[in-house]
This record gives C-alpha cells, structure tokens and sequence, in this order.
C-alpha cells in the first residue's frame, strides 16, 4: 500500500482507573524520527511505545501526545498541617493587630498557604497503566495509517498520470527524429552545394557524413531507458510497494535520460519538449518526496 508521510491520529479512551488521550501526526523526513512528549510519571512507556511505532511506520518526523489523567480515588490521601497552620494563623494575625488591618482570611486561602494541605497516592502499576495505554495507541495508529493510504493513493494515481505524460512526450520526440534527419541531410546537401559551386558532390561521402550525424543524434537509447524507468515508476506505485526512497533514485535517472536527449539533438522544439518534460519530471519528484 502507498502511504503519505504525513497523517493525523487521535484516540481516546475512560479507562476504569484513568482516562488515555493518544494524539500522532507526521510529517515528511528522510528517516523515522520520533518526539514523544510523555507525562513525567510515565516516561518509561517511551520505549515501548517507540517499537509499537516502528512496526508500521518506516519513515517521517513523528509527532506523538500521550494524555494521561488519572481518577483520584480513595487511595489518595489529604492531609493538613495543622501545627504549621497554627504558626501561619499566629503570624498573620500579630501582623494584621499591630498595623490595625482587617482580618479577612478565609479558609480558600488558608489552604492555598505552602505545605499546609499534601497529598499523597499510592504508587501506579505501569503494566497496568501500559494495558490501558496500548489499545488507545493501537486506535490512533490506525486512524493515522488510515489517513496516510488515503493520501498515498492520491499520490500514486497523479505520479502514475504523469508517467503517462511522460510517455506522450516521448512518442513526440520519436516521431520527430525522422524529419529532423531529413532536414539535417537536405542542409548539409545545400551548404555542401554552396561551398563547391559546380562541382559534384561525392554521394558516398555525403551519406557517410549524414551517418556520422545520425549516430551522434540517435537518442534511441534515451528514449528506451526513461520509459522503462517510467514503466518502473508505475508498476511499484499499482503493486503498492511504498519505496520512496527507490522512487526517487529512478526520477533522477528520468531526468540524466532527459539532459543526454536534449545534449544529442539541439533542435529548438525538441528543446521545448525537453523542457516540459523536465518540469514535469521535477512534478513527480515532489510528489514522491511525500511517499513513505
């Protein structure tokens, strides 16, 4: 399946102990790269969460949010300073008499005073923790997978179209490398013609020069080798193999093919035709640049 480097995923779960929020978005990069911001309390889950990953992405800068808040029960403890209390009530109100303010404490704020209200919870297992993270991460992934096929699909059916323009391009070329000749051999038989005035012109060394030209203009080969490499291009995106990094090794070959055509042949409208190509070649590698 041909897959986009970037995607979106979202999941969420209310676990029976906590509620699980997994968030994953991507975008392209040439290696598999992942910022996992994780609770601090949790940040063993990093690693395994890393190889849950990696078993289905292969590529892109990886963005994951794990939320985890966990529901206070009756295994968390509150408990109140009072002597420390006292000595902050004791304070406050010696300054509040000797400069004649008004006491307007109230027991918010009294709470709000530093060390007097703690709270203390009995310690997480993470197994336990692990299993409720898991299914949530496994939903998110898949949401994101799912986006990045739908994407990748879009990808490959353009790539593809463009093969086919490619090709169109091509088949010009081709058909116009006959006329091209003959124009070639009907110059040189007037400047040869120009050059000598009334003496003949030796047939045999004119075609062999005609040959000579020919063998330097044959772009045979050229045209041979990019629709294979388009060939290529189009039997790995219907197959669905999601190599984007062979992908764009054979998009250079496309455009070597394209710059040895235009060096042989420097006709003005092959040259256009070159052109075009070579825009729409540098279409495709964009393209492919956001393939897995």
């Amino acid at each position: 399946m041909i897959r986009s480097m970037t995607g979106y995923g979202r999941a969420q779960c209310a676990c029976e102990a906590r509620d699980v929020t997994v968030e994953i978005k991507a975008v392209n990069h040439r290696y598999f790269e992942l910022n996992a911001r994780v609770p601090r309390a949790y940040l063993s889950l990093e690693d395994p969460i890393r190889a849950e990953l990696r078993k289905s992405i292969v590529r892109g800068k990886v963005d994951l949010n794990l939320t985890v808040v966990r529901r206070e029960g009756d295994d968390t403890n509150v408990t109140v300073n009072r002597e420390l209390l006292s000595r902050y009530l004791s304070e406050i109100r010696a300054v509040l008499k000797e400069n004649d303010l008004r006491d307007d404490l109230t027991a918010s704020t009294i709470l709000r005073f530093p060390s007097v209200v703690t709270t203390e919870g009995t310690e997480e297992d993470l197994t336990q923790v692990w299993n409720d993270v898991l299914p949530v991460l496994r939903q998110a992934l898949a949401a994101f997978l799912a986006q990045r096929e739908e994407e990748g699909k879009r990808l490959a059916d353009d790539i593809i179209a463009k093969c086919g323009e490619l090709n169109a391009y091509a088949d010009t070329v081709e058909a116009a490398l006959p006329a091209l000749m003959e124009a070639y051999e009907t110059r040189l038989r007037t400047r040869i013609e120009e050059l000598l005035g009334e003496r003949t012109v030796e047939e045999g060394r004119l075609l062999t020069e005609i040959g000579i030209m020919a063998d330097k203009t044959a772009v045979d080969e050229e045209l041979v080798r990019l629709r294979s490499h388009t060939a290529s291009l189009r039997h790995m995106l219907e197959k669905g193999v999601s190599d984007g990094k062979k992908m764009d090794f054979i998009v250079q070959e496309l455009n070597r093919e394209v710059n040895t055509m235009t060096s042989k042949i420097g006709d003005l409208e092959i040259t256009r035709t070159a052109i075009e190509m070579k825009s729409l070649i540098e279409k495709i590698r964009e393209q492919i640049q956001n393939i897995e």
